[in-house]
């Protein structure tokens, strides 16, 4: 969702800060407004093991354990296996299984897998959410916000406190080494795990339409960890996209009761405000999202857009440049930026940026579009290029 048409969900791993005990609102429930679920809405199979991961197991974490401890054994096998071969892709939230048969999964889906197959070698595993900056992506009127979570193998009693990355040898993470030093981490419970996974089932089906559904995620989030905010944020825009303006602006509400300084409910306060017809109030709101929120996300993107559109590729370089500052490696802005250096007729600098978005695709699909476009600049065909955006 765009902030321009104001539903900016903070989704996808969104790791909520440290907040009192909070009881589960039901109050903010309105089950009746939707139908039942398509399919069965639970989280019993996240951790299930499938007859592959077990063989898995038995050969070749088995053979890595010759003179090894477990811990290392499966640290090995799964940066060192060649036949596992794990690729990060953030299309869909995948359960353990899920994510060992496709051999892809976003961080959560990986850090389900890992523990799912720790946790059957006997090894304790410390679920940790990464203090980095939130990466965002859009789909349609849609922004989300993803952090980042890893796990630790072995006896960790640190839930809640924070720790560094370095002191966790232990550490089993998918993100290269580099971008990891230095980080802080703050260590969560399985609970919350799980609830990440509801409600990034929730934002997806969201994203397809499937309001009924999402409904159904995003409740079952909150009662898993109604201490992970981010869940309540995905309900009320669920409520907002259904037509349940007062229900949206309860739930809105009591979020920013709880994080008053965070712009992503308000955000999607403000819309509702708007449309409930309460200007005034809407307002307010609008000039206290304007403090924390000087440039909402996406806004020099879509001004760099529409500058490609008018041909005018000076000012949609800067624009997309302005992105990236906020947004250093987030690959949509590099192949935009891409396409501005087309227009300039700056094929080094297009292909530097292909490059990087490539590198930082979450996607198959967005990588093999990026590399086709990379393999298209040429001479001849750089001018046909130029014009078109990514």
């Amino acid at each position: 969702m765009k902030h321009w048409t104001a539903l900016i969900l903070a989704a996808l791993l969104a790791a909520c800060t440290g907040v009192p005990t909070v009881q589960r609102p039901d109050s903010l429930y309105n089950d009746r407004l939707f139908s039942a679920p398509s399919t069965p809405i639970g989280d019993g199979d996240i951790f299930a093991l499938s007859d592959g991961m077990r063989n898995y197991l038995n050969s070749d974490v088995s053979a890595q354990m010759r003179g090894k401890d477990r811990q290392h054994a499966l640290y090995d096998a799964l940066y060192s296996n060649s036949q596992l071969k794990l690729e990060y892709d953030s299309t869909i939230t995948r359960n353990a299984a899920q994510a060992f048969e496709a051999r892809t999964g976003n961080c959560l889906s990986l850090v389900i897998l890992t523990s799912a197959l720790a946790k059957q070698l006997g090894l304790s595993v410390q679920y940790q959410s990464v203090f980095s900056n939130q990466t965002m992506s859009r789909s349609g009127d849609l922004i989300y916000y993803s952090s980042h979570v890893n796990l630790a193998l072995g006896n960790h009693e640190t839930e809640g406190k924070i720790v560094f990355q370095a002191k966790q040898p232990m550490t089993i993470d998918f993100l290269p080494p580099e971008e990891l030093a230095g980080q802080r981490s703050r260590a969560i419970r399985e609970s919350t795990i799980v609830a990440m996974y509801l409600n990034n089932r929730a934002a997806e089906t969201l994203g397809e339409g499937r309001l009924d559904d999402a409904y159904w995620w995003a409740r079952k989030a909150i009662e898993r960890d109604p201490t992970f905010l981010s869940s309540y944020n995905t309900l009320g825009v669920i409520y907002l996209r259904h037509g349940n303006l007062k229900e949206a602006e309860r739930i809105l509400k009591y979020i920013v009761g709880l994080e008053p300084g965070n712009p992503n409910p308000i955000s999607n306060l403000v819309v509702v405000l708007e449309k409930l017809g309460r200007a005034e109030e809407s307002g307010r709101w609008s000039a206290t999202l304007r403090k924390l929120q000087v440039n909402p996300p996406f806004y020099f993107f879509d001004l760099g857009m529409s500058a490609m559109q008018e041909h005018d590729y000076r000012l949609a370089r800067d624009m997309f440049a302005k992105e990236l500052d906020r947004a250093a490696y987030y690959h949509e802005f590099h192949a935009a930026l891409a396409a501005a250096y087309l227009g300039l007729g700056d094929a080094e600098q297009a292909r530097k940026h292909l490059l990087i978005a490539i590198e930082n695709s979450t996607t198959r699909a967005d990588h093999d579009l990026y590399t086709a476009k990379l393999a298209a600049i040429t001479p001849k065909t750089q001018s046909l290029l130029a014009p078109e955006t990514p």
